[in-house]
């Protein structure tokens, strides 16, 4: 696990990009830092700073060269399949100097090119460069597990696996305004969009080839829309044989390592399951959990200590308080570099930093939610589109739940609140209610909240796209599949990715490897979910390998307590920094009106769901005075 970043000159030689990048690299540090270095030479520049996983001898460091010096590579992730490919590439006559995933990765480009990344099997992003050609091929991985930003003006292309590596090179920072209303209703800034105008995310699934002054952007593959052929009219029992076998395979593949590794265990069943299998490979397998001595409602650790125990794992649990997570708050906001609140990501922080200091590879279960209809927005969805009479009155009775008080930190209130956004989302069509349902706050919100407006045509593009898999046929998996590019790519992959790299830890995704992500999506939507169950396949499945108590028992989410904390130890920052009415009114961004409004409420009897939509103008502020001020 790595960081990259670059200068590419469409025309003429680049002047003198050793300082910046050099800059640009001592962002990435903490995604790599063991070694960094760089390549300037014509009309290229390539910085990388390594975390060394596979063959972690100096002679894998790159940016790598092969042996002509007319190829170069630098990239971030592994190729959990480059022992086979380094196998086909032997045959053919290439010979090799080193035992990394780097080199098979150099080799496999320069003898296959574009076409050659769909048989790549893991997690990355690269920057490959043919000196011949004067070319760059840049990659992002099926599922957006590594990020890859770009930049251009017409002149010059620049990227890096984080903004702030982008700011060093040079980019302008002009505030995307539709980009800002987006974040202010689902938290986080969905791709290929940043906060910056100009500022992209390669996609998912996507390649650019840089040439001949031109850019060529294509997608090399897309999640199936409708069953592959080879699992047409499969059998429920028959695909969950298939997808005990294909995860299996998919965990194994991922136990590849030079250094020392482990698995997170949430107590939860996707965790569990990858935990489970991988034991069956390793002995004394390293898990690791968190667990909140204050905060019974979402502790887990009893669970994921029943897992441990049948697997006969090394099992760390890390036992906190919300004090902990209070004093990781800045280390979180500083790491930041574009605004992004889901702030579950401070759990992750504290579970990446104590996990690293005793692995530096973890697997995780992420993924199997938006596959497999996990979240309770799943069960509304399904629930809506049945219909029937429980729903049919949830609906009408949307104005009474609108008025009682909503928490997400008592149960009762929780209900409330769910009951008002199930009746508030059944009047809405689908595609609409896909969206109120992934977003914090109505598109009301934003617009009262700043001053500035996008432009409309724009912004509604922009959310077209972003609800672009809903379809009016009624087939669920669409559902799944928005989910697994907005969602997943845009808020969980992003919160881990940048959570464990600012704690210089390596996470591995087994169930979203590529095979195990076709079988499910050719899979009909009621082996997922029906009225009674979610995840269905996949409890059933691996029913066997997991602790009796694991089944059918609710999912728990973790809710940071933002309520209290503003209420108390961030009262003061809150008004006299973050929102205070001068440096609002200086700032020229938000409404100093709707803001007032906001403080109250955050400090009456019916806060209701306040604190989400006070911690992303935190996180911007904080952004916003660290990068703009």
């Amino acid at each position: 696990m790595c960081g990259i970043c670059g200068i590419y000159s469409f025309y003429g030689p680049l002047e003198q990009p050793a300082p910046v990048l050099d800059a640009a690299l001592e962002t990435l540090k903490k995604r790599g830092p063991e070694v960094q270095a760089h390549f300037c030479k014509g009309h290229v520049a390539l910085g990388h700073t390594r975390l060394s996983i596979i063959d972690p001898t100096e002679a894998a460091n790159q940016p790598f060269w092969d042996e002509t010096q007319e190829y170069a590579i630098v990239f971030n992730g592994e190729i959990f399949n480059y022992r086979q490919l380094r196998q086909q590439l032997l045959s053919s006559g290439v010979g090799f100097r080193t035992q990394s995933d780097t080199e098979v990765l150099l080799y496999w480009l320069i003898n296959k090119g574009a076409e050659g990344i769909n048989e790549l099997q893991g997690f990355f992003s690269f920057a490959f460069f043919n000196k011949r050609e004067n070319s760059l091929l840049l990659a992002r991985d099926r599922f957006g597990i590594k990020p890859l930003l770009y930049y251009t003006d017409g002149q010059k292309f620049l990227f890096a696996s984080e903004m702030k590596a982008l700011l060093k090179l040079g980019i302008p920072k002009n505030l995307d305004y539709s980009s800002l209303h987006i974040y202010f209703q689902l938290n986080y800034t969905p791709g290929p969009w940043s906060i910056y105008q100009d500022v992209l995310k390669l996609m998912p699934g996507h390649f650019i080839l840089l040439k001949n002054g031109a850019q060529e952007i294509q997608q090399y593959y897309q999640i199936p829309g409708s069953p592959l052929a080879e699992y047409k009219e499969i059998s429920y029992d028959e695909a969950g044989k298939l997808l005990f076998e294909k995860l299996e395979n998919a965990v194994v593949k991922r136990l590849v390592s030079d250094v020392p590794l482990g698995a997170f265990l949430s107590g939860g069943i996707d965790s569990s399951i990858i935990t489970a299998l991988a034991a069956r490979h390793v002995n004394q397998l390293k898990t690791f959990s968190i667990g909140f001595r204050d905060q019974p409602m979402f502790d887990e650790t009893r669970y994921a200590r029943s897992v441990a125990k049948l697997h006969k794992t090394d099992h760390t649990e890390f036992l906190l308080d919300t004090n902990d997570l209070l004093d990781c708050l800045y280390d979180v906001l500083d790491y930041i570099d574009e605004p992004f609140a889901d702030s579950s990501a401070l759990a992750v922080y504290i579970l990446s930093r104590e996990t690293k200091s005793r692995v530096t590879v973890a697997l995780s279960g992420d993924g199997a939610d938006e596959m497999l209809a996990g979240y309770n927005k799943h069960m509304a969805e399904w629930r809506a589109r049945q219909g029937g009479l429980s729903a049919n009155i949830l609906k009408y009775l949307h104005p009474v739940f609108s008025i009682l008080p909503k928490s997400r930190h008592t149960h009762l209130g929780n209900k409330f609140r769910q009951f008002h956004r199930f009746g508030e989302g059944m009047s809405l069509p689908p595609k609409q209610r896909y969206w109120r349902w992934a977003a914090y706050t109505d598109e009301k919100y934003p617009a009262d909240l700043l001053i500035h407006n996008p432009d409309e045509k724009d912004y509604y593009t922009r959310k077209d796209f972003l609800t672009s898999s809903i379809s009016g046929d009624n087939d669920f998996n669409d559902v799944l599949r928005n989910d697994m590019n907005l969602v997943l790519a845009n808020d969980m992959l992003t919160k881990v990715d940048m959570m464990s790299m600012a704690n210089s830890l390596e996470v591995r995704v087994p169930f979203l490897d590529h095979e195990v992500v076709n079988l499910l999506f050719s899979l009909p939507a009621d082996y997922k979910i029906n009225n009674n169950q979610r995840k269905r396949i996949l409890t059933d499945t691996f029913r066997q390998i997991l602790p009796l108590e694991l089944h059918n028992r609710p999912k728990q989410g973790f809710e940071v307590p933002l309520l209290s904390w503003f209420r108390k130890e961030l009262s003061g920052s809150i008004q006299k920094k973050w929102l205070n009415d001068d440096f609002i009114k200086e700032q020229g961004i938000f409404n100093p009106k709707v803001i007032n409004k906001l403080k109250k409420q955050l400090f009456s009897p019916n806060p209701t769901e306040i604190h989400a939509q006070i911690w992303a103008i935190i996180v911007f502020q904080h952004w916003f005075e660290k990068y703009h001020a």
